[in-house]
């Protein structure tokens, strides 16, 4: 019998990230990152498969991380975004240019920082050898897409005026002032952000000379979230946008569609501002664009599929203006489910595919121009969820999560999704997963105060419900983030090591979570806190009453929502003999504007000054002398979507009352923990913390 995961083997561990289909449907392209022990550092290589399963798949980059795969329309080449060394055929052309003064271009990429940035490459799959880089940005590459003929780039950029590069340039060489005067001064994982506008550039990929679009350019609160997203017409003549044009930018999350033909005129305003939009994708007849759309005040109002169509034929040419694209009409009719956040959608005929959050699971809807949506795929089951999806050429990709059998790429042609048997395109963790070591997942429904809740509880793997002598085991209450997303049954590396140590561990998707519509949703807008406490509270008692878990040895913990929930836990119960707070917020008020949620908060909330007492309820820390439960409290130094001064708040609150408590915090780690050695840290600290507080220890 195999032993139980270990937290060493998490090195050998493979995550899945982006998948794109090529244009035929006869490969798959995804990324796969992999960890280095000897570096500590997290690599993300890029991978080519026949999408029949028929070879293995062929791993593409070794040299640096890659992300972003996108095919050229024939199908030649695969490009990708990566921060590489230069390019040798560039660095050896501005080596022996004739010039003796380094061009303008030459000059930005010189005042940038040491590292290399993102930048556009690309494979020719037909010649072979190793990528060639297409662009050439001082401040790196956002994100691009291909133009029609595969001849040039649409590249969403950075573009500094000469006093912004010599801001830019004293901050990183000198470690001058901060200095701005956005409202939107921050985001996680970007950094202070400053006015340096992203503009779409058109890059001719054989010289590398790129054109800006001077009326496409970005903006906005949610931009550092999701960017741009160019997105060029097949036919050629529009490149679809991202941009946010209101009167107050930084102060709202909408996200208009915009389109503008590649010689950058012709700009048109395709949504009206009532809309977070993203996820771009034109029909491959270049008549139609779907896209994902949101509510940009009320996140609990699930996102629905769009569909613009244009106003006149497409010019063959594709050098005439194509047509106008109309005003966008929902395709989601009566379908109360947010569409997944996995992959864009994909064309079918007339139909569009896509993933959407069900009852707990991701699956498959079909959106038609009549009716309303359908579920399709129903060959993956509920015991199974996707997290990565494409659709090119006739054929579906999937990435499929499976608790027990790991996560891999799997395809199906799209015509037959309602009846057809995935095909296995990867096994990437083989080596890591088997009935010994990976749990089994039951979904079960507890009563709540009336509502229904979906918890699914992972079982360690040689626990046996139907032994009538089978002892209880311990329980870690383990509480999903956002709050508006939800648990599925998926394979983790966390759920597995726990449930190897002996632990059933409790996924509870709370009142509040999405996927079962808005009204089970929207019940927390503006009072976050008592539902999900009392949920949770409900599926651990469940689990004791049907003799799965010892009523002693009960332990709880969540990461960034799902420590707020832990706060809201520890303070109104002694239920739990220790928890764990990871990456927190415990003051709204004190949080307000020193995090990068001010937008949120005020959709949700109100103003702080406005609704003191509301901002207070939701507040753990404000009923922090009620806490008795031993209590890790962990951060990230640089976390600004739950600043570390919530943690330190929280956890000197425990300690003041002599409770046992413990801080950790991950200098330079945002809202993630990012190397290994640091992952296997935070595992090795919550296995540690339950370990000295179990009764039976």
């Amino acid at each position: 019998m195999s032993e139980p995961l270990d937290v060493e083997d998490f090195y050998g561990l493979t995550l899945l990230t982006d998948v794109a289909v090529s244009p035929t449907g006869e490969r798959v392209a995804f990324v796969a990152d992999e960890f280095d022990r000897a570096e500590d550092d997290r690599r993300s290589s890029l991978f080519v498969a026949p999408a029949d399963g028929a070879r293995d798949p062929t791993r593409l980059s070794r040299a640096s991380d890659a992300s972003a795969p996108a095919w050229s329309p024939d199908g030649t080449k695969l490009g990708f975004v990566a921060a590489r060394e230069t390019d040798a055929e560039l660095a050896v052309s501005r080596a022996d240019g004739d010039d003796d003064e380094p061009s303008d271009d030459e000059e930005r990429v010189d005042a940038g920082a040491d590292e290399p940035k993102p930048q556009v490459w690309a494979f020719d799959l037909e010649r072979g050898g190793d990528a060639r880089q297409l662009t050439d940005f001082e401040e790196g590459v956002e994100s691009f897409d291909w133009g029609p003929a595969g001849e040039r780039l649409a590249v969403a950029a950075r573009d500094p005026t000469e006093d912004q590069r010599e801001y830019l340039t004293a901050r990183r060489e000198d470690d001058a002032p901060i200095e701005t005067e956005r409202l939107q001064h921050k985001y996680d994982g970007k950094g202070w952000l400053d006015e340096v506008r992203t503009y779409l550039f058109v890059v001719d990929c054989e010289s590398r000379e790129a054109d800006r679009l001077d009326d496409a350019y970005g903006g906005g609160a949610h931009e550092p979230a999701i960017g741009l997203q160019p997105a060029w017409s097949p036919d050629g003549s529009t490149i679809a946008f991202l941009s946010n044009r209101t009167d107050r930018p930084d102060d709202n999350y909408v996200m208009d569609v915009y389109a503008i033909a590649p010689d950058g005129e012709d700009l048109r305003r395709v949504t009206d501002g009532d809309l977070t939009a993203s996820r771009l994708r034109w029909h491959p007849d270049g008549d139609r664009l779907a896209f994902v759309g949101g509510d940009p005040e009320n996140w609990y109002d699930p996102d629905r599929v769009y569909v613009a169509e244009r106003d006149a034929p497409a010019d063959a040419s594709g050098e005439t203006d194509a047509g106008r694209l109309g005003a966008p009409a929902s395709r989601s009719g009566d379908l109360d489910r947010t569409v997944a956040r996995y992959g864009s959608p994909g064309w079918d005929g007339d139909d569009v595919i896509v993933p959407i959050g069900d009852e707990g699971l991701t699956r498959l809807a079909r959106f038609t121009p009549e009716g309303d949506p359908e579920r399709t795929f129903d060959a993956q089951g509920r015991d199974r969820t996707i997290e990565g999806f494409d659709l090119r050429g006739g054929r579906a990709a999937v990435v499929l999560s499976d608790p027990a059998a790991g996560t891999d790429v799997f395809s199906a042609p799209a015509v037959d999704l309602d009846s057809a048997e995935p095909t296995r395109v990867s096994a990437v963790n083989e080596d890591l997963v088997g009935a010994a070591r990976t749990p089994e997942c039951r979904r079960i429904t507890v009563e709540s105060d009336g509502a229904e809740i979906d918890v699914l509880a992972y079982l360690p793997p040689e626990y046996d419900l139907d032994d009538p002598d089978a002892d209880p085991r311990p329980l870690v209450a383990s509480i999903h983030g956002g709050p508006i997303a939800y648990d599925a049954p998926t394979f983790s590396f966390d759920y597995a090591h726990l449930t190897g140590q002996g632990y059933v561990v409790a996924r509870t998707n709370y009142r509040g979570s999405s996927s079962y519509g808005r009204e089970f949703s929207e019940q927390i807008r503006g009072e976050w806190g008592p539902r999900e406490r009392d949920d949770v509270l409900a599926a651990v008692d469940e689990l004791v009453d049907r003799g799965w878990v010892d009523d002693e040895r009960c332990f709880a913990t969540g990461f960034s929502y799902g420590a707020m929930t832990t706060g809201y836990l520890v303070t109104a119960s002694d239920r739990f003999a220790a928890a764990a707070a990871e990456h927190g917020i415990y003051d709204f008020r004190s949080s307000f504007g020193t995090d990068d949620s001010h937008v949120w908060w005020e959709n949700d909330y109100g103003l702080p000054w406005d609704n003191p007492e509301g901002y207070d309820a939701s507040s753990s820390l404000v009923d922090a002398g009620e806490i008795d439960t031993p209590l890790l409290v962990t951060a990230g130094g640089e976390d600004w979507r739950c600043p570390p001064s919530q943690s330190e708040q929280l956890y000197v609150s425990v300690k003041k009352q002599d409770v046992p408590a413990r801080l950790v915090v991950y200098p330079d780690e945002h809202h993630a923990i990012g190397d290994p050695d640091r992952a296997i840290h935070r595992l090795e600290e919550l296995t540690d913390w339950f370990e000295r507080h179990d009764p039976d220890a």
